[in-house]
């Protein structure tokens, strides 16, 4: 007999919730052996040597010479960024502090350590249109766009059953055609073209990038899921939400 529990609202398996809370403090060590080689998201006919780390913190000064507010200054920062670095793809932002989110009330809270500015994944910036790929197998979870300003716009989530572990990847930021021929349980493997990078218009008005990020427990969520928290919250978050580059492996 298939044995279904409720948690949270959700219907999961017993073996999904026996996947979820077993071996839980081994789940970074898990994802970091699953490939010595990067698991890459993006294009692989762009060489490591091409991305560079950029940083979009409280930190960084240069922040301060455009008006942040405003996507296409963003594109245009980003881009001569890049140029000047010789790179065709800026990466960073695990548990990056940042501004970016001021200019949005979806993220912002007038109590101190309420305001969510912590951003819990990885950005990849490049052009809009670039496909995404898948980096482990897994079969989509949930879908949705996410229209609140400064939000994800279009995004995928897929599941992962590996080696006893259960866990979820997003893709945020994407193009509205990537979730318009897209079905729950659909299953890619390795490599496969998943989605395509949104512009402005639809992606939440960001300049292009994509937002990846590995989830432990979705509880609720579907098509959706806080890719930014607050200061008191980062205990929890750093735990479920744990640092994408164990996959990506670009530092």
């Amino acid at each position: 007999m298939h044995v279904i529990v409720k948690l949270s609202c959700n219907r999961i398996t017993i073996f999904e919730y026996l996947m979820l809370n077993m071996n839980a403090h081994n789940f970074p060590s898990f994802l970091a052996s699953l490939n010595p080689n990067p698991c890459l998201v993006l294009d692989r006919s762009i060489p490591l040597e091409k991305y560079t780390p950029i940083d979009l913190s409280i930190n960084n000064s240069e922040l301060d010479s455009f008006e942040i507010s405003s996507s296409k200054a963003w594109e245009h920062y980003i881009s001569d960024y890049c140029k000047h670095k010789n790179a065709l793809v800026a990466y960073g932002g695990y548990l990056e502090k940042r501004n970016l989110y001021n200019r949005s009330d979806y993220f912002n809270s007038t109590q101190l350590g309420v305001e969510r500015n912590i951003h819990l994944g990885i950005d990849l910036w490049i052009s809009a249109g670039s496909q995404i790929f898948v980096p482990i197998e897994g079969e989509v979870h949930s879908f949705a766009n996410n229209t609140n300003f400064g939000d994800y716009g279009p995004t995928i989530i897929l599941k992962h059953h590996l080696k006893g572990f259960l866990f979820y990847t997003l893709y945020g930021h994407l193009s509205l055609e990537s979730i318009q021929q897209i079905k729950i349980g659909q299953f890619f493997e390795v490599g496969d073209t998943l989605a395509t990078l949104g512009t402005a218009k639809v992606n939440g008005d960001y300049a292009p990038h994509l937002h990846f990020q590995i989830i432990r427990d979705m509880a609720d969520y579907q098509g959706d899921y806080p890719g930014v928290c607050s200061q008191s919250e980062v205990a929890y978050y750093r735990t479920n939400c744990p640092d994408p580059n164990l996959l990506l492996k670009l530092y």
